[in-house]
């Protein structure tokens, strides 16, 4: 690959703006960034952030881009569109999604962007906001081993553990179904929570023992505990319409693969059920009070 003095990043919300805070604290390179709104642009750049009008000036200063962005959808359009990476030349060589994008896609950009000259990988993370902004997210990369590699230091500077997955699309394979099993057991703890209450048990009693036992996991330690058991259910965080976006694309995956992934249809039913009851942009744990309101 070709040398990266600088770095670029586009999108930054609620995971990517963090994400750039720690690019600008710890890779010890120039940032530059931009966002369709201002105010995540100018927090940063009190941090340093070189802060960018458009994507073709990002493109014009960075050598290596980092996206993060809320679909496919956008990821294309950054990518390809006019006044996009691919048509903004500049100094840009590599671009990496660490969005939660369709596998299919990963793969098309990868084709296409390569006939420009440009790398590209698929790098999507796990884990919550909080872990983005501490630097310590699960990053799963899709595409060449030799580029994973090389940017293998300024993936650090984001998470903590790196994992190359296998080709384009394949981090994406990951990630999509990491989200299914997450959202799976976000399903079966709000069962457990709502039946444990109405047998007289306290709920954060419950989660804690369990937590001590063989149910124990990641989610029933943050999204049980933390969100679940107190009720707390930001706007700010990962929202229901996003899990919904991200259960859709593993039962697509599903499809392809000829699998009846009947316990993730039964957790996508769940999140479309909250979307309707009006917690379209709440965190996605709130799936407890549907299951509240049904029993």
């Amino acid at each position: 690959m070709k040398p990266i003095d600088t770095l670029g990043f586009i999108g930054l919300g609620v995971m990517g703006e963090p994400m750039c805070a720690n690019l600008l604290a710890k890779s010890g390179r120039s940032v530059y960034g931009t966002d369709v709104r201002r105010e995540p642009v100018e927090r940063l750049a009190a941090r340093g952030l070189k802060a960018c009008a458009n994507i073709a000036e990002v493109a014009a200063g960075a050598d290596l881009i980092f996206l993060s962005l809320p679909s496919g959808r956008e990821v294309e359009d950054v990518c390809l569109n006019a006044g996009g990476i691919a048509q903004s030349g500049g100094r840009v060589h590599t671009v990496v999604d660490m969005s939660t994008s369709p596998p299919k896609l990963m793969r098309e950009l990868a084709e296409k962007l390569a006939a420009r000259g440009l790398t590209f990988l698929d790098a999507p993370v796990a884990r919550t906001r909080q872990a983005a902004r501490d630097g310590t997210l699960s990053i799963m990369v899709g595409g060449p081993v030799e580029a994973c590699e090389a940017l293998r230091a300024h993936f650090l500077c984001m998470g903590t553990e790196v994992n190359h997955c296998g080709g384009h699309g394949a981090g994406q394979v990951v990630k999509i179904l990491n989200n299914m099993v997450l959202f799976m057991t976000g399903q079966a703890l709000a069962e457990a929570l709502t039946i444990a209450r109405r047998a007289g048990v306290d709920g954060k009693l419950l989660f804690e023992v369990m937590a001590k036992g063989s149910s124990d996991s990641f989610a029933l330690r943050n999204h049980g505990l933390k969100a679940m058991v107190p009720g707390v259910f930001p706007a700010d965080a990962f929202p229901v319409d996003y899990a919904i976006k991200d259960i859709t694309l593993a039962l697509d995956l599903a499809a392809q693969g000829g699998v009846d992934a009947a316990g993730a249809r039964t957790a996508c039913d769940l999140l479309q059920a909250a979307s309707r009851a009006g917690f379209q942009t709440e965190y996605w744990p709130v799936v407890v009070k549907i299951v509240e309101g049904k029993s």
